[in-house]
């Protein structure tokens, strides 16, 4: 595959579009709005559509979290940690130390598992 991207798009399902934007907005300081140009609605992460990405749709999310999608955070880890508590999503771990940064696991207003991820600097 050489230098090709293995992830190139992520599609999240949630019940409220409107919530989840803000949701989704205020932890991970996406510009997001609801397009409603196609057959469903969907709110992309951030506008660049050259780039790996994704959207919320409304869907029926796993009862049991689904894939786990980890996301970067703007700034630090613990930042984003207190952003997704404020915001009414859930923190299910510590801080955990990969080779490439750090991360936690998250629930977002829906229950989808998130990684909410810092690149190593």
């Amino acid at each position: 595959m050489g230098s090709n991207a293995m992830v190139v798009w992520t599609e999240i399902p949630v019940t409220d579009m409107d919530k989840s934007v803000a949701f989704y907005s205020d932890v991970f300081g996406f510009e997001m709005s609801i397009d409603n140009s196609g057959p469903n609605p969907m709110a992309n992460f951030g506008s660049d559509m050259t780039a790996v990405g994704g959207h919320l749709y409304p869907g029926k999310p796993a009862a049991d979290g689904g894939n786990t999608i980890h996301l970067a955070v703007p700034d630090t880890l613990e930042a984003a940690i207190e952003r997704c508590q404020a915001a009414g999503g859930e923190v299910v771990s510590p801080a955990i130390s990969i080779p490439p940064g750090r991360f936690a696991y998250a629930k977002d207003l829906d229950g989808n598992s998130l990684g909410l991820f810092e690149p190593a600097s």
